[in-house]
């Protein structure tokens, strides 16, 4: 399967989300360590969803961007 993960830098590091996995994120001092962690912590939280009998939801959010003209 393939989740879109949003990454958001932060003043010291980077932090990744899993909007259709709620409760699955990760921190990184790099953006590329953030996204090598969340890769194991959405392959973890699907083993627990499994484990724990829940329904593994597919993936559905979509992202993208809109050019907004900047303020005078």
């Amino acid at each position: 399967m393939r989740y879109m993960v949003v990454i958001e830098k932060g003043p010291s590091s980077y932090g990744a989300f899993v909007p259709d996995l709620p409760g699955c994120i990760a921190v990184g001092k790099t953006e590329a360590e953030a996204i090598a962690l969340i890769e194991e912590a959405i392959q973890f939280h699907l083993e627990d969803m499994k484990a724990s009998g829940l329904q593994i939801p597919p993936p559905a959010s979509k992202s993208t961007f809109v050019e907004v003209p900047q303020a005078a």
